[in-house]
């Protein structure tokens, strides 16, 4: 083969700016996980964080929301399909997968419930932020968060009835 038949493929240049995103993206589950792992090994050392938290995720939401403008929102409006899907996926697929790990690692009551509970719990902050460092439909990801946290009182509750398989009427 010749040097004129060889063929040259370039990668797209990045700007810093997605650069940085990528990075970001990548660190952020391992920064979750070293979290998670010092939590779990010495519970204390997070404790004088906690009155902060809420506030801290407050700013943060804000923040994004900042980038986003009406057009975005219009966009959901005309195209709902993918807020119905992810609507579905949030209380109905979710918790089957919760219900399934605890069937197939026969956890105990107590930890089912939880379990299932967190596939019953709506999306948040975390979700929201990779969708802004992916550079993908942050739209769409505040949308789904909204809509599934308007939710979740009404299905928790009758996700709850079900899996304590009690009815509480009035």
């Amino acid at each position: 083969m010749s040097t004129s038949d060889t063929v040259t493929t370039q990668s797209p240049v990045l700007s810093s700016e997605d650069r940085s995103a990528r990075i970001a993206v990548t660190v952020f589950p391992l920064l979750i996980l070293a979290a998670f792992a010092i939590a779990m090994i010495t519970p204390d050392t997070f404790k004088p964080l906690a009155p902060g938290v809420n506030w801290a995720l407050g700013v943060i939401m804000f923040g994004m929301g900042l980038t986003l403008t009406l057009p975005d929102f219009g966009l959901i409006v005309k195209r709902p399909l993918p807020v119905l899907v992810g609507v579905v996926a949030q209380y109905l697929i979710m918790p089957l997968v919760g219900w399934a790990l605890c069937y197939v690692f026969r956890l105990p009551d107590a930890v089912a419930v939880g379990v299932i509970l967190v596939g019953c719990a709506p999306g948040g902050t975390a979700s929201n932020v990779i969708s802004y460092l992916a550079k993908a439909d942050v739209a769409l990801s505040v949308t789904m968060t909204s809509i599934s946290t308007l939710l979740a009182p009404p299905h928790d509750a009758a996700a709850h009835r079900l899996a304590g398989g009690q009815s509480h009427a009035g």
